[in-house]
């Protein structure tokens, strides 16, 4: 590719705050496009210095730099730094283009004459109020609507993404882009069955089980793959790696009300390491959740040779294909068969995994940094 003088600024709180979700994207993109175009310079303009062990993922490059706000000291200054203030310091420092990462643009972008950029993930606090405060609810449609204003274009992560942009805004479709996060081949890589059967001796697994990978909260409706083990022969576990919310109370109290406590093994802080070997050694992936703007966790299964099970209503079929199989997030004797129809030894197993390998691999060839840099010239192109 042609290099060119570029200065783009990044809204990086995530890069350097989340560990996983929103602070992987940004951090994956920025690595990625740091390589793209050595004379363009890349600005992460962040509250604050987050988390040390996040910061030392960014690439260490001549032209990516970490900038903070010079008067924030508390909370409140540092958010409203962020909601606007930061306009101020995009004009100081020259930045040509602004690169919202995590769904949200700043006050005042446009009229400082910036383009700005965001790349929206998902609106599920328009889709599903009932799963947030309803103050967040209001907080985050207003920074969407600001977000609408401000933004010359949309990237959605997802075709189910742009059709509720279209379906919560009047931002014009032709100014939307999808593109995919894609996946790397790291869960690919065929596990040995001595690396397994450490990994299963370490976390103490059971010989067969379903796999679920993700926070268990409401939304992601853990609850329901729960329910079908009633369903299921009783050799079967379920493994649930990721972190706990108050809505593991509820598991937990149906769990116990069922005696299947044992037949439930949840781990927390797994490294990634681990996880191919976890993925590996299930039976089936089930992703039981009510909405999602992807579902990346699928992709990791589908690459692992894990048949899945996911929910009908949002973007999961977008992410599994058709060799997968899905269900109503309320059908647990749906939820129960689907799995039976995928277990070890049924007649159609081998023949899913073999349909989702192929279908994985159109995420495999994506190069979405390269998509984004596109993004980027097409909008500074329509500015000259």
């Amino acid at each position: 590719m042609e290099d060119a003088q570029l200065l783009v600024g990044f809204d990086a709180k995530r890069v350097v705050s989340n560990g996983t979700g929103l602070g992987s994207y940004g951090r994956n993109l920025v690595n990625a496009l740091a390589h793209l175009s050595l004379t363009t310079d890349l600005r992460l303009y962040a509250p604050d210095g987050g988390r040390e062990a996040l910061r030392a993922q960014v690439t260490e490059h001549p032209n990516v730099q970490l900038v903070y706000p010079q008067r924030a000291w508390c909370r409140l200054q540092k958010d409203l730094w962020r909601a606007g203030g930061v306009v101020a310091d995009l004009r100081r420092d020259g930045v040509q283009l602004y690169h919202g990462l995590s769904g949200e643009l700043p006050r005042g972008l446009k009229r400082a004459g910036i383009p700005g950029v965001v790349t929206i993930h998902d609106l599920i606090f328009l889709r599903h109020p009932e799963f947030y405060h309803w103050l967040d609810v209001k907080l985050y449609a207003r920074k969407f609507q600001r977000t609408c204003r401000e933004a010359s274009m949309m990237i959605a992560i997802s075709e189910c993404t742009k059709r509720d942009i279209l379906h919560y805004s009047d931002f014009p479709a032709e100014r939307i882009r999808v593109i995919y996060q894609g996946a790397g081949r790291y869960f690919t890589h065929e596990v040995s069955e001595e690396q397994k059967a450490a990994v299963r001796a370490q976390y103490r697994l059971p010989e067969r089980y379903l796999l679920y990978v993700g926070t268990v909260e409401e939304r992601k409706n853990l609850l329901l793959a729960a329910q079908a083990l009633r369903c299921l022969p009783k050799e079967v576990s379920l493994v649930v790696v990721g972190r706990l919310t108050k809505y593991f109370a509820k598991v937990r109290a149906f769990l116990r009300e069922h005696q299947l406590e044992r037949r439930v093994h949840f781990l927390q802080g797994v490294p990634n390491e681990a996880l191919p070997a976890l993925y590996q050694g299930g039976e089936v992936f089930v992703y039981p959740s009510r909405y999602e703007g992807f579902g990346l966790p699928i992709l990791e299964a589908l690459q692992s040779g894990l048949p899945v099970v996911a929910c009908t209503g949002s973007c999961l079929e977008e992410a599994g294909g058709e060799g997968s199989l899905y269900v109503h997030p309320d059908d647990v004797e749906g939820m129960a068969a689907a799995v039976t129809r995928l277990l070890r030894g049924s007649a159609e197993r081998e023949a899913r995994i073999a349909q989702n390998r192929a279908y994985v691999k159109r995420f495999e060839g994506l190069n979405p940094a390269q998509r984004v840099w596109e993004v980027y010239q097409e909008v500074l192109a329509a500015r000259r």
